[in-house]
């Protein structure tokens, strides 16, 4: 009788470690309770000197539906990333939310988040609910990490105004799907495929100030909260004569 409960006891542990697991393995999906407020001297739109180093896209990508964060910019590595932020009044607040891209880092009476006001009315049921919801100037949330989705484009290479041919290099990333992160970036001669590791600068801007020779190619580093990592190498390379202000297709984008 007493190896009948042991046994039982052994398989009731067994049990619950697996259901631990499974709860562990699904909470990736899972939200995360904080609060919100929104840019209050802001149009609609986000701010277009957001510290992740988007320029005016950072405020218009996404229809607008961006904001800041503060733990979760984590020195610039949470630039792009996306997120599903919903509020939850149940008198004004959807089920569903918003989804909102990282462009800029900064935190309001104990935030997690500062939306875009298009964003922050976003999360409310009706234009009139939108309207008590800014209102309120912030709102108890809860958010989870999303992958972003931008239909029929590419990841794109803006350089930097302030960059210098041939030597000063800085860019940021645009158009990244997914919910990874780009945790590194090399630029690479296409000739002799002789590759530098850049450094980030601040926020998603990376940069060298030695930058190799002739046509150049990326490779960036994709790294999950489960710790996998991929290269992704573009298809389309940066020409010898890069210039400042320009954009770049790579002609490759993340399959989500």
């Amino acid at each position: 009788m007493a190896l009948s409960i042991q046994s039982l006891l052994i398989l009731f542990t067994t049990l619950l470690l697996k259901e631990t697991l499974v709860v562990a393995e699904t909470c990736s999906n899972c939200f995360t309770h904080s609060r919100a407020a929104y840019y209050p001297n802001s149009d609609e739109q986000g701010t277009d000197v957001g510290a992740c180093g988007f320029g005016s896209f950072g405020a218009t990508i996404n229809g607008g539906d961006v904001s800041a964060v503060s733990d979760l910019y984590r020195n610039g590595v949470g630039c792009g990333a996306c997120y599903q932020v919903r509020c939850t009044n149940s008198n004004y607040c959807s089920d569903k939310g918003v989804t909102v891209v990282i462009t800029d880092q900064g935190s309001s009476h104990d935030t997690d988040f500062i939306l875009s006001q298009r964003a922050f009315g976003g999360m409310a049921q009706t234009k009139d609910a939108a309207a008590s919801l800014l209102a309120l100037g912030v709102v108890d949330i809860e958010y989870r990490r999303v992958s972003c989705s931008y239909p029929n484009k590419n990841i794109t290479i803006k350089i930097d105004e302030n960059s210098n041919y041939p030597h000063y290099f800085a860019f940021v990333l645009w158009y990244q799907q997914g919910d990874k992160d780009i945790t590194a970036v090399q630029l690479c001669e296409t000739q002799n495929f002789v590759c530098k590791l850049l450094d980030r600068s601040h926020g998603a801007v990376w940069t060298t100030n030695s930058p190799p020779s002739g046509p150049l190619s990326l490779r960036m580093l994709l790294s999950g909260e489960d710790g996998d990592e991929s290269w992704i190498i573009p298809v389309n390379n940066i020409p010898e004569n890069w210039k400042g202000g320009e954009t770049y297709d790579t002609g490759v984008q993340i399959n989500v």
